[in-house]
């Protein structure tokens, strides 16, 4: 998959879960869903590629249902830091203008980087510090091409040890 495809994914999900940051996550474990019609085109690893790199350290990520599944590991420091842990990223993305009213939230995205540019919206619900579920849509450009982006995701904590699963991030 090439990165100016991946981009979008990745970005949908970081700010999904940093738009939810104010009312603080839980530290830990978390297991996250990216849903996209764009998905349903990425080419699947062959078994043996995915356990290569799985002995390797790397979390690769799986595909279920036309969405991609993944193991997120949430320190300490970023749940308690909260969505300004998460815009630490270089992306050139920031969340403004957040609101949250009771279990929901909603905020807009400004991308001005030199990879990703353009603006989009986020919002969802959540459910204490253990449960999400988010809809993102962006429109802009993706390292000079036109993009129009939608994605659906949530997330769901599994436990307070992450075990062999490192830092969102790192």
């Amino acid at each position: 998959m090439k990165r100016k495809t991946a981009l979008p994914f990745l970005l949908g999900a970081m700010i999904s879960a940093s738009a939810m940051a104010e009312p603080q996550m839980k530290p830990g474990l978390w297991e996250m869903t990216v849903k996209s019609d764009a998905m349903k085109n990425m080419p699947q690893m062959p078994p043996e590629q995915v356990e290569q790199m799985r002995k390797m350290g790397i979390e690769v990520p799986q595909f279920k249902n036309g969405a991609m599944v993944s193991r997120v590991c949430i320190t300490p420091q970023m749940a308690a830091q909260g969505a300004a842990g998460f815009e630490k990223y270089d992306s050139g993305c920031v969340a403004k203008n957040r609101q949250v009213s009771g279990n929901g939230y909603k905020a807009d995205i400004v991308c001005t980087g030199a990879a990703l540019n353009g603006s989009g919206k986020v919002s969802g619900t959540y459910s204490g510090g253990d449960k999400f579920s988010s809809s993102y849509d962006f429109k802009g450009t993706s390292h000079g091409q036109p993009v129009s982006h939608r994605q659906d995701s949530a997330g769901r904590w599994l436990g307070a040890d992450c075990g062999s699963v490192k830092p969102f991030g790192q």
